[in-house]
């Protein structure tokens, strides 16, 4: 049985599900770092709009940790994903999880925004804030197909 080529292919499953407990120990910190961080992206750096902002985005928090969590499992990042909160950085697995949760949360297919560098939509929607009521606004550019090069 073990050599019948079976068991080889069950065992990434088995290991994404042994993953899933530890990232969900993981979820406090995970929460608290996503609050942290939309406070700060969405208030620009005004203090006390980021102080305004600590509820809202700390109600943003779970869910977004767990779409980031399952979208994990899901795209076999969980171990790669693990050492990136433990070393308290994002990297590319992390990157990859984020984009596959925000196209989730979109409602787009889970690879739409994989050719999109995250620093490119951070910019898209960070130049936004704070202008809804220009006399002129810019025109909003689309982002780029999946897969497509500018």
């Amino acid at each position: 049985m073990l050599g019948s080529g079976l068991l080889p292919a069950s065992a990434p499953p088995a290991r994404a599900s042994l993953l899933g407990p530890l990232l969900q120990l993981l979820r406090p910190q995970l929460e608290t770092r996503l609050a942290a961080a939309c406070a700060q992206w969405a208030s620009g750096g005004d203090v006390a709009l980021a102080r305004q902002l600590q509820r809202p985005c700390a109600a943003l928090a779970p869910p977004a940790s767990r779409c980031l969590i399952e979208e994990s499992e899901r795209s076999g990042r969980s171990l790669a994903l693990i050492g990136e909160l433990a070393a308290g950085r994002l990297g590319a697995d992390g990157e990859q999880v984020v984009k596959r949760c925000a196209s989730r949360l979109l409602g787009l297919p889970p690879d739409s925004l994989r050719d999109v560098p995250l620093q490119s939509l951070a910019e898209r929607f960070r130049g936004r804030a704070g202008r809804p009521s220009q006399a002129n606004p810019e025109p909003i550019q689309p982002l780029p197909q999946a897969g497509s090069r500018p």
